[in-house]
């Protein structure tokens, strides 16, 4: 994995015609990252998970923009989006996304999201099928409360809001991969860069709030809720998510109607980054299918 030292954000869209800029979304100044025609009217929704920010899907617009509008962004509180002075819970990214997709102006998306990002597609597909084409639920959090995993996610976070030094920031993107060589120096310093935002400690504690058991509770997919999904589903996981096994993957697909398992061998939380080249086949082959 030598290679990878010398893979930087830029080189991975420096052959994707992309624009990236700000937008109001449900009254919150929404950054966003865009590739596709804004005229295709297959709309496609990326979003990441927790702390993260658009650059999570740097290495897919390129592809997914030659079937697809493309629209990767960072939710409130994160990234270089606005950041609520107040726990954000699953309703609140559910809202930011309404005003999402009330911005763009189409009926209905397609949507994938990793993480949080899986966890709020999946809320939202199964409260809102009219506005869904199909989903994909990537390491999806929200069917599980395992004490360890959260307190780990907590500590890093903070650590590196409170203090952004090269190490902690680094230490915080090594949970997220299996082979930690893909953690790149430029990565590094993408992410650096917003957690030396003058906000960012209140943010990360803001969006902290479901790493904690009880706020957790609440806001947790019940069986009914998966089961309730009436929308087609992939569910993709890893082989190394550092959140849970594949047999919890498996659990999920079988609970969704139209759900079926997708997995990626030797990588952890951030397939679409660590194993490109296999998560943009299998994303596509799923989101295309039975497009006319």
């Amino acid at each position: 994995m030598a290679d990878a030292q010398y893979t930087s954000t830029w080189m991975d869209l420096a052959e994707t015609s992309f624009s990236q800029g700000y937008m109001e979304a449900g009254g919150y100044e929404t950054r966003y990252l865009r590739a596709g025609d804004p005229d295709n009217p297959r709309k496609l929704l990326l979003m990441h998970g927790i702390t993260g920010h658009a650059e999570a899907y740097s290495r897919n617009l390129q592809s997914h923009g030659e079937h697809f509008d493309v629209f990767a962004f960072d939710f409130i509180g994160h990234g270089y989006s606005a950041k609520p002075e107040h726990p954000l819970e699953i309703k609140h990214y559910m809202e930011h996304v309404h005003g999402v997709m009330d911005a763009l102006g189409a009926e209905k998306y397609y949507m994938s999201g990793e993480s949080l990002g899986g966890w709020t597609t999946a809320k939202f597909s199964q409260l809102y099928p009219e506005r869904v084409e199909r989903v994909v639920l990537n390491t999806m959090g929200g069917t599980m409360a395992n004490p360890q995993v959260m307190e780990r996610l907590f500590s890093l976070s903070m650590e590196a809001a409170k203090d952004p030094s090269w190490e902690r920031v680094k230490a915080r993107l090594e949970w997220l991969m299996a082979d930690p060589s893909m953690v790149t120096p430029d990565l590094i310093r993408v992410r650096q860069r917003i957690f030396e935002q003058p906000d960012w400690e209140m943010a990360c504690r803001m969006n902290m709030a479901l790493q904690d058991l009880e706020t957790r509770k609440r806001n947790m997919l019940s069986d009914a809720d998966l089961s309730a999904i009436s929308v087609p589903a992939l569910v993709l996981w890893t082989t190394k998510d550092p959140s849970g096994p594949v047999d919890e993957a498996r659990r999920i697909a079988d609970l969704i109607p139209n759900g079926e398992l997708a997995v990626i061998d030797e990588a952890g939380h951030w397939p679409q980054y660590e194993k490109t080249d296999e998560f943009n086949r299998l994303h596509l082959e799923f989101l295309l299918r039975d497009a006319a």
